[in-house]
């Protein structure tokens, strides 16, 4: 009997004619059914996503699956949409390599079934944790094979809900100059930082801005080679950008951790089944908060991975419970004081997370006050206080926006936040790998739902003129009337 692990990889050819196939199967994508509309003189797309990263993929993909129209714009060079090729700097991903991530229940798009079509069995069970940039190389194919549209260089400079006409107005700036697209539905798939931006605590206002980044920068840490570098945080990005400075060359870099330890569990990993997957959303509100509080304030630990790539360093140094007091320039060095004494360098970078602070982003400004947040409607228990959970949008059943005070700005529902700030409404599926697909399916069966709620009428109309018959009438002969006369005996004869 052949042993299968002999074979050879099939090859990408092979398994993107599995796709085609599988999906042929499955009889995928569904046929178009939203009607086409122009205003203006200008088509309108059912859907425009914003963000072309794996979140904005997998939602393209779940809809045009449904048979919805859609379209993504991204201000990023083609193939290098989402922080995966630019601001990231881990070796491999934390998340474990089974996860099916975007495939949305289709075997043949797993990354399992990219890698193994080219690398084999062996590979996959010699793989640890997935490369960080050949999971970049993965979403690139997985665009490629769905052939998703996505529009490059496009940088969205205004998001416009506009009621009275049932349409979102996108104002962009492309590479052909100023473009305006009208959309009946948006999705914000704008990523980790795309409803604020990162979280720089005020100390950082009192360095020149030449000497200080945040982790999300796209920072050349090459001219970080022998400086002394302080790393405020102790998170998977505070890890990852040290290690990329002392690869760099750093003379020596100084992690500064206010917790006496580094959390050891990450919670959210063992919180993890389809019952939160798909219960959460129906969660009670002091439901919802108690867990995603309980998560955030354990903190995910990072990846043992990176905290090891950094230890290797004999110029590494973790400075635990050491909580910053204040930073000073002198002119010629940062001086940092905290609670273990001062430490003297010459960069800093700030691995503190991000906000959600819809009003930090201009593209936001003609409906960022109209926002409804948890914190404008959710007394959260004593004790329990959390920043980013009462900035967190607080959403419908299809990511929907919601506004502070009905009516006040119409059409803001057409808006949908599928991004990370959405999991204290919806749990972790709109940001993360492990649920994404079941996060993009609910989208694109909200918004599907809502598009043919508005154009029932016309679906109506179509019903009824629909006149392909599948009875032609030469499937039978009709019956010749029965005999009167002999009716009328029988009749007669009867008891």
């Amino acid at each position: 009997m052949n042993d299968d692990r002999q074979l050879p990889p099939a090859g990408l050819a092979a398994l993107e004619a599995r796709v085609r196939q599988d999906l042929a199967w499955l009889d995928l994508p569904a046929k178009d059914w939203v009607p086409e509309t122009a205003l203006e003189g200008e088509p309108v797309l059912p859907v425009a996503i914003i963000g072309g990263g794996m979140s904005g993929l997998a939602a393209c993909a779940a809809l045009r699956f449904m048979g919805v129209p859609a379209e993504i714009f991204d201000q990023s060079p083609a193939g290098f949409e989402g922080p995966w090729a630019t601001t990231a700097r881990m070796e491999t991903l934390r998340s474990p390599k089974q996860l099916t991530g975007p495939a949305l229940g289709k075997p043949a798009l797993t990354f399992r079934a990219w890698f193994e079509s080219q690398f084999g069995l062996e590979a996959w069970e010699a793989l640890d944790k997935i490369p960080r940039l050949q999971w970049m190389d993965y979403l690139r194919w997985y665009r490629q094979v769905l052939a998703l549209p996505v529009h490059n260089g496009h940088k969205v400079l205004a998001v416009r809900p506009r009621g009275a006409d049932g349409v979102v107005q996108l104002d962009l700036q492309t590479p052909d100059g100023a473009r305006k697209v009208l959309a009946r539905h948006v999705v914000l798939a704008t990523g980790r930082d795309g409803l604020g931006g990162a979280y720089v605590p005020e100390m950082a206002r009192s360095l020149p801005r030449d000497r200080w980044a945040h982790s999300s920068d796209s920072t050349d840490y090459a001219q970080l080679a022998g400086k002394r570098i302080g790393v405020v945080g102790a998170g998977a990005s505070a890890m990852d950008s040290a290690a990329t400075a002392l690869e760099s060359g750093a003379a020596s870099v100084d992690l500064l951790i206010r917790r006496s330890d580094i959390p050891r569990v990450n919670k959210g990993k063992g919180a993890g089944s389809p019952g939160l997957t798909h219960g959460h959303l129906h969660l009670p509100d002091d439901w919802k908060w108690k867990i995603r509080h309980y998560i955030n304030v354990q903190q995910v630990p990072p990846p043992r991975g990176s905290t090891l790539r950094v230890s290797r360093h004999a110029n590494a140094r973790f400075n635990l419970g050491c909580a910053i007091e204040r930073m000073e320039w002198t002119g010629d060095e940062i001086r940092v004081h905290t609670s273990k004494g001062v430490f003297h360098l010459d960069f800093v970078v700030f691995s503190t997370g991000f906000r959600i602070d819809w009003n930090a982003r201009s593209e936001f400004a003609p409906f960022a006050a109209h926002v409804r947040n948890w914190g404008d409607r959710f007394r959260h228990p004593e004790g329990e206080d959390d920043q980013e959970l009462s900035d967190s949008p607080d959403l419908g059943p299809a990511f929907e926006l919601q506004p502070k005070i009905p009516g006040a700005c119409p059409g803001l529902e057409r808006i949908h936040a599928f991004s990370y700030p959405a999991a204290l409404t919806h749990g972790t599926v709109s940001g993360d790998i492990p649920a994404i697909s079941v996060g993009a399916e609910r989208l694109a069966q909200g918004i599907s739902s809502r598009l043919y709620a508005e154009d029932v009428q016309w679906h109506f109309e179509k019903l009824q003129a629909f006149s392909d018959p599948e009875v032609f009438g030469d499937e039978w002969t009709p019956a010749e009337p029965p005999d009167q006369t002999a009716a009328l005996l029988d009749k007669a004869d009867a008891p």
